[in-house]
């Protein structure tokens, strides 16, 4: 059988990296019924210069595409001579899932965002995401990218996770996410949980790394199942100012003295099944009774207006108009303020 990067710690592969040049390789995990190989491809930018590492993870979600390019864009234009430490990109935790151009790994159909730390033992997303999990323990920082659904179109925003054990202070997470001019900075607090989907959440990557110490969180580059090159832009910007802010590159990082941090979200629903209009925009604040969008019928006649019975702050809002009773049609901040960033 021929050799694999699983053989050696990631470290030891990091660790012989040449120094001011770009390495390229891939992460065995396993093989599928032809014998094909599944693989992570992962890119190494080292600097030339000792320092930190900044460990750039493009998905975990299969059909969320602006963070892949956003991150190898970034670690391709690097200026390794002025580079101090290593940039590690990882294309794609869940080359299953990519390759079947879908949320979750048609072999287990499980989240591989709800199965961190992962299993050795355990169904092929636990699998995969066990052997990431150890790979990437070599980072100082983990940025964990995603898009919201493929239905939903959004502005890039941030989410941050609050670990029990305080290890990540919330002033880092904000002061580190703040590079990105989000639109929203959420703060997520697991144990509560209040509005989001149902599942494990805390076997999210960037909160299983919070858990080990390490400085991990998410950035929603957009909507999934489409290239957007606006919101690329603003990943790699967003990466160059972490990158300063984390010693990296030298310079300031250019990044809003203040982020608009939301405490409390959740999801809204249609009652009727139709086709949606969309109302309202991401980022936008849509006042309480105003509709977000209605569902009109087959026949033409309007069903339901989407209302709601207090000020929402719109984070995403549907762009697939085909929906029935009990579709999600849009994601809001119920509570938001400014925060330092």
């Amino acid at each position: 059988m021929p050799a694999s990067s699983s053989s050696r710690a990631f470290s030891e592969i990091l660790a012989m990296a040449e120094p001011g040049r770009l390495a390229t390789g891939a992460i065995f995990v396993g093989r599928l019924a032809s014998g094909a190989a599944v693989e992570i491809p992962y890119v190494i930018a080292k600097g030339a210069k000792p320092g930190k590492c900044l460990w750039l993870n493009g998905q975990v979600h299969g059909d969320e595409i602006n963070g892949i390019v956003a991150a190898l864009d970034f670690a391709r234009e690097l200026d390794l001579s002025e580079l101090s430490g290593s940039v590690v990109v990882s294309s794609t935790a869940n080359p299953l899932a990519f390759d079947g151009r879908r949320k979750k790994a048609p072999q287990d159909d499980i989240d591989l965002d709800q199965s961190f730390p992962g299993s050795a033992g355990g169904l092929s997303s636990e699998r995969m995401a066990k052997i990431f999990f150890e790979a990437c323990t070599c980072a100082d920082v983990v940025v964990n990218l995603h898009t919201m659904g493929t239905t939903f179109d959004a502005d890039p925003y941030a989410v941050y996770k609050v670990h029990p054990n305080g290890r990540v202070s919330e002033e880092t997470l904000l002061h580190l996410v703040a590079p990105f001019a989000p639109a929203v900075a959420c703060r997520m607090n697991v144990a509560g949980g209040t509005g989001e989907l149902p599942g494990n959440l805390a076997g999210a990557l960037d909160f299983q790394c919070l858990d080990r110490g390490q400085i991990a969180f998410m950035v929603e580059l957009g909507g999934g199942g489409r290239l957007v090159a606006e919101h690329v832009a603003q990943g790699i910007t967003g990466f160059e100012g972490l990158a300063r802010r984390l010693g990296l590159l030298p310079g300031a990082a250019v990044a809003p003295a203040e982020l608009r941090q939301v405490t409390k979200r959740r999801h809204v629903t249609c009652a009727e099944g139709g086709i949606f209009r969309v109302l309202a925009r991401p980022a936008t604040v849509i006042p309480a009774g105003q509709p977000l969008g209605e569902v009109m019928d087959l026949h033409g006649v309007v069903r339901e207006q989407i209302t709601l019975p207090f000020d929402a702050l719109v984070i995403g809002i549907r762009r697939d108009p085909v929906v029935h009773f009990g579709d999600r049609v849009a994601f809001v901040a119920e509570h938001w303020s400014n925060v330092p960033a």
